[in-house]
Order: structure tokens, then C-alpha cells, then sequence
């Protein structure tokens, strides 16, 4: 008996059969890599990626996205996005991510009019509908579809389809743009995200953590670790080896988040906004 990842698997195959052309909106991550593994076996040439390249990408990231889609063969384009640059963004307000996608699907949707593709798509899951997403309300401006919504798919199904494809991204943890380690209402700067993509490099090529967070509060530096690797930092050397590192970046106070990381906790503690 077939179970129903399979089952599901099998109707996101042929959700993409029927279709002419797709553009896949990716990123990399664990969801849009799945699309682009699929619509690539569906649809061959007819099947294009699409990666924004911005200051807020992580530059490991966007290498890690560009060996991916060569591993899985789909066209693969590089666009830049300047989000960075629209004031309705860098003044960091909780609906940032809906400035930034709406710049995105633009020029996807743009460069899928001059490839004569009619289908875009992007990697939201139905996990996703319970969390505040600002970035979906772009996505139905553009008319972009959600194959894994329609379908009912959630993360951990698309970790385990992925897992079948034997996909680097199946256990990938999740892993948002740079912004989102800096608190909503401060403003984003290329030197913060700068400081931040150090930072967060130094301590994962010392240590070996896999969940990392450095969340940026100004003077103040707030390192999230996953809850299962917070040992990995609790080392008299290493811990001195980041205080020296982080404060030769310019924080004046490095501190440590006891709980570990949680989610969008870059606004969960007033005392540091």
C-alpha cells in the first residue's frame, strides 16, 4: 500500500505534467529545492530557476543554491534584487518580507514574460499558512502558485520526498535572509549584514553549529544556537575566541541566549530592542 508521501508525491508530478513551462522561484532552502528537482524531472528544459542574488543572501547560501541546481540540471538564472535600496524595506518594518518578494516576483515575473513562461511558483508549504508570512501577499499580487499549498503538502512530507531524491537539502535547516537577525524599526545596512554574515561564519567554521543565529542589536550581539547544540559553545576558548572576534567587529557587548534559538525571537525580547 502506497503511503502518503508517496501518493502526494506522486500528484505533485503531475501537477507539473500538466503544465507547458514553470519558473521556480529558489532559493535553495529545502522547499523551493524540492520544486526544481521536480519540475526538472517533469519538464525538462522546459523548467527554469530563478535565485535573487541581494546583500541580504547569505554568499554560502547562494553558492550552496547555484552547486544544487547544477547537481540537479535545471537552467538556473541569477537576478539581483536591490530591496536594500526601497526605504519601505531598509526602515525594517514588520511587513519588511512583503517589500522584498514584491521587488522579486517583479523581476521574475518580468523575466518570465521574456522566456515565454507562463507558470511561477514558489516553494511555500502548507505549514506555512499557520505563521505570519507578509511575503505571500506579493506572491498573490503576481499571481505566483504554491503547488505545495494546493496539495497540501507539509515540510516534514517535503523532507521526506526529498530525502527519495536524495536531495543535501532534506535535513537542511532553515535558513531566512540576513535582515531577519536585525530587530523590526532598526534600520538595515550593508554593514550590518556584513557583520552579521561574519560573524555568523566565524562561529559555525569554529564550532561546527548547524542552527546559528547572531541577532543584531545594535551595540549588543545576541548569539542563538540550536537547543541541542548550545554544548558545542560552551567552551572557555571558544567562548573567548567569539568575544574577541565579534568585538573586533564592532559589538560592544557579546551575549549568549540561555533558552537557544527560537524562532523570530530577534523581537521576542524588549529589554534588547
Amino acid at each position: 500500500m502506497q503511503s502518503i508521501v508517496d501518493i502526494k508525491l506522486k500528484e505533485l508530478k503531475k501537477w507539473f505534467n500538466i503544465r507547458d513551462n514553470v519558473m521556480v522561484a529558489y532559493s535553495g532552502g529545502v522547499d523551493s529545492s524540492l520544486l526544481a528537482q521536480i519540475a526538472y524531472l517533469t519538464l525538462g528544459s522546459k523548467a527554469i530557476a530563478i535565485t535573487s542574488d541581494s546583500p541580504s543572501i547569505a554568499r554560502k547560501d547562494l553558492a550552496d543554491a547555484k552547486e544544487l541546481a547544477r547537481s540537479i540540471g535545471i537552467r538556473h538564472i541569477i537576478i539581483n534584487t536591490f530591496e536594500i535600496d526601497n526605504p519601505d524595506y531598509f526602515t525594517n518594518p514588520e511587513n519588511r518580507c512583503y517589500f522584498c518578494k514584491e521587488e522579486l516576483f517583479l523581476a521574475i515575473k518580468t523575466l518570465a514574460k521574456q522566456e515565454g513562461i507562463e507558470t511561477i511558483v514558489d516553494g511555500t508549504n502548507s505549514d506555512d499558512l499557520s505563521d505570519y508570512r507578509p511575503g505571500t501577499k506579493a506572491g498573490d499580487l503576481y499571481g505566483i502558485q504554491r503547488p505545495f499549498v494546493e496539495l497540501k503538502i507539509t515540510k516534514a512530507e517535503i523532507r521526506e520526498m526529498s530525502r527519495s531524491f536524495n536531495l543535501p537539502t532534506a535535513d537542511k535547516p532553515s535558513s531566512p535572509c540576513l535582515s531577519s537577525r536585525i530587530a523590526h524599526g532598526e534600520i538595515i545596512t550593508f554593514k550590518k549584514l556584513n557583520r552579521i554574515e561574519k560573524a555568523e561564519n566565524f562561529i559555525k567554521q569554529i564550532s561546527g553549529i548547524q542552527i546559528l543565529r547572531v541577532r543584531d542589536h545594535g551595540d549588543i550581539v545576541r548569539i542563538e544556537v540550536g537547543t541541542n547544540e548550545r554544548n558545542l559553545l560552551l567552551d572557555e576558548k571558544l567562548l573567548d575566541m567569539v568575544d574577541c572576534e565579534l568585538k573586533n567587529m564592532g559589538f560592544k557587548y557579546v551575549t549568549f541566549e540561555l533558552s537557544g534559538y527560537t524562532s523570530g525571537n530577534i523581537n521576542g525580547n524588549s529589554l534588547l530592542k
